[in-house]
């Protein structure tokens, strides 16, 4: 299953809840459930840990009520690669393959990847655009690094 069940799930789903915002990856056995989810979305119980993906903290958002168990800013692009990627839907596939470079061998991911085979995890991310930010692309690189363990 994994991000491919996402897209088909939210076709099924019209409706812009949470629950299609997660995707089921088997590790080990365990049913482990990894969602993505706009930090301005209010928390709920499937949530697990959340975990803020985004190097720049979110505008309007309070540190003492977000409700953020860890905020991984390593995981994050390099400010380069933000503003170059700009968020423009042309440049996704370049900028997946550079995010990706940068993550390669970052202990950061490797942290994360490691939380996610062990815990249910609700990725954060502040971006407009639902398809095309940082935090969409981890999840691919994690159901890839996943597939690849």
């Amino acid at each position: 299953m994994g991000y491919t069940a996402l897209s088909a799930l939210r076709s099924r789903c019209p409706a812009q809840e949470t629950v299609l915002n997660i995707a089921d990856v088997l590790v080990s056995g365990y049913l482990v459930l990894v969602g993505l989810k706009r930090i301005y979305e209010k928390s709920g119980i499937t949530d697990g840990k959340r975990v803020l993906v985004d190097r720049l903290w979110p505008r309007g958002v309070k540190k003492s009520t977000a409700n953020v168990d860890l905020w991984l800013k390593d995981v994050a692009p390099s400010d380069e690669l933000r503003q170059w990627f700009s968020h423009d839907p042309s440049k996704w596939k370049e900028f997946k393959a550079k995010y990706k470079r940068e993550l390669d061998g970052s202990k950061a991911f490797a942290d994360l990847a490691d939380m996610v085979r062990t815990s249910d995890v609700t990725i954060l991310y502040a971006a407009k655009d639902t398809e095309h930010n940082n935090a969409v692309a981890l999840a691919e690189f994690l159901e890839a690094k996943d597939g690849a363990s």
